[in-house]
């Protein structure tokens, strides 16, 4: 069991250096002999954890989507037992944006990881089904909303959904300083506020 405790960490230290790698360099700099640099290893110790630079990149990737479900659970926490669906939707979307240290370094992985997809058709999958399955928990969000009446009945939740994660397209925009984080976040209460008009119930 120790051996398996000291496995899973030396893989969670790679992906972090990983993501030092992609935050602090860029995706160009990205090579398994770069991050075992970063970590402090021998590329022959990363190799006996990762197989592959996809690999590598692939676990980094499942780490940092772990991450930010974390934080988003801590951010639930503290919206008390019944938060509003409002609330929880503007939490889930501001998380997807690099609005902090953590969330910078998985916006960036995001990034990297797409373009590695393109061209692996392995990590193309992996990353589609990630997608798709966190596009699946916000549309879940939004049919339950509707259901419960904090959004008009006669929205479709399909386009809502794709409508909101549209709303994390200004990841971009935030990383090259073309707009700020708070504009952003007011552009997200605005879309908010009109599709809870009038229907939030909790409110």
């Amino acid at each position: 069991m120790p051996k398996q405790v000291d496995h899973r960490e030396r893989r969670e230290a790679i992906a972090r250096a990983l993501w030092r790698v992609v935050e602090q360099r860029g995706v160009t700099q990205l090579t398994m002999r770069v991050v075992a640099q970063e970590a402090g290893i021998s590329l022959g110790q990363l190799q006996h954890y990762f197989a592959s630079r996809a690999a590598m990149l692939s676990f980094a990737m499942d780490f940092a989507s772990e991450q930010t479900s974390l934080r988003v659970g801590q951010g639930l926490e503290q919206l008390g037992d019944r938060p509003r669906p409002r609330d929880v939707l503007r939490l889930t979307l501001a998380e997807m944006l690099p609005l902090h240290a953590d969330a910078r370094a998985t916006s960036r992985m995001n990034a990297a990881y797409v373009l590695e997809a393109l061209h692996d058709e392995a990590v193309h999958e992996q990353a589609r089904h990630g997608l798709v399955q966190g596009r699946a928990l916000v549309e879940q969000l939004v049919r339950q909303a509707i259901a419960d009446g904090h959004i008009d009945s006669h929205c479709d939740p399909a386009t809502e959904t794709n409508l909101l994660l549209a709303l994390t397209g200004f990841a971009p925009l935030i990383e090259l300083d073309v707009i700020r984080p708070r504009d952003a976040l007011a552009a997200i209460d605005l879309y908010l506020d009109r599709l809870f008009s009038g229907n939030d119930r909790s409110a």
